[in-house]
Formats: structure tokens, sequence, C-alpha cells
């Protein structure tokens, strides 16, 4: 499904055939199709419109990406801002916690949490389950999973050279992280 959603802006794919008329959530642009809000094409007739997605609150088995807002020894705490590929409305976040035993699936009793992350950085993960009332457990323990964004600390762009390690574009040092497996390296 995360497939077919369309941000605001995106081009509409049209089927072949006569050009629809548009409906709510569209507009044309250089005689183009596109939406106007976060949502999926439906035909309705010869009418095309866009309906609104609604996020979801994460289950077990949503797929989440957040940012490290806070570590500890043994977890870090994540903001989850996108759930299924969906974008959660401005001011409503939920968060996760990932703890050592959750971030690798190997040596789980040798992870320490500064070595593979930091506060700031962008995360994927999968929910587990229902934490406390507060929070979601969170995994990172595949190799898609993990880190997918950071910044050094001297505030260049990481990018991943192993599933532990990121070098910095501005300065070339390594740092430490559980770096999610790039998506074009399937």
């Amino acid at each position: 499904m995360a497939d077919d959603i369309l941000l605001p802006g995106q081009l509409i794919p049209l089927p072949r055939g006569p050009a629809p008329r548009l409906g709510s959530g569209t507009f044309s642009r250089d005689a183009q199709p596109r939406a106007t809000l976060v949502g999926v094409p439906r035909y309705d007739g010869p009418v095309l419109a866009i309906t609104r997605v609604r996020p979801h609150p994460p289950a077990p088995n949503s797929t989440v990406l957040g940012v490290i807002t806070r570590l500890s020894p043994l977890q870090a705490t994540l903001s989850i801002t996108v759930v299924d590929g969906i974008p959660l409305p401005a001011g409503e976040e939920f968060t996760g916690v990932i703890r050592t035993q959750d971030v690798r699936a190997t040596e789980k009793d040798r992870v320490k949490i500064g070595d593979c992350f930091r506060g700031g950085d962008v995360v994927r993960g999968i929910v587990i389950s229902l934490g406390d009332a507060r929070s979601y457990f969170v995994t990172t323990a595949r190799n898609d999973l993990g880190v997918i964004f950071a910044t050094s600390e001297s505030g260049g762009t990481m990018e991943p050279v192993s599933w532990q390690e990121m070098r910095c574009a501005k300065t070339g040092r390594i740092e430490k992280r559980k770096c999610a497996k790039p998506d074009e390296l399937k």
C-alpha cells in the first residue's frame, strides 16, 4: 500500500484511455495531474480524486522511522515520526525504545548502545511489541534496520562503510553505528 501513496505535488499516474476529470485532492500543472495532499488515487467513474491516508499508531510488525532522542547504557529512545511509510501529522509522535538485546541478532550481550546510536540519528526499525503505557519496543536486529541517516561529531553527513561503521563525508573520520543496509544494495 505504501507504494501507492502520493505526496503533495507528486504526479498522479494515469491509466490508458481518456483523461479523467480532476476531483478533490488534485490539481493540474503543465497539463499533468498532481496530488494536493498525502493520499491514494481513486477513480469514481470519470473522476480522479485523492483519498487522504490516515496515519495509524504503531502495531507489532510496523516499520517505523524515528530520531534518537535519548541514550542510556541499556537503551536508546526513539521519537517515531513515520509508521509503515506514512508520516504522522505535525505534533503527533510516538516513543519507541531500542533495548540492548534488540539492537542486533547476534552477540546481544556485547552490545554497547553508545557504539550503535547517537542523539539525532534517524533509525529504521520494526515494532516488536507495545512496551509500557508510554512507549513501544523496537528492534533493529535485521540487516535492513538501523541508522539510515546520521551527522558526525563535526557536523558532516555520514555514509555507511560497513554494518557497524559510518564515515564522515567532510572529514573522512570513522564513527561506530548500527547501520541499516542501504536499499540499493539488495
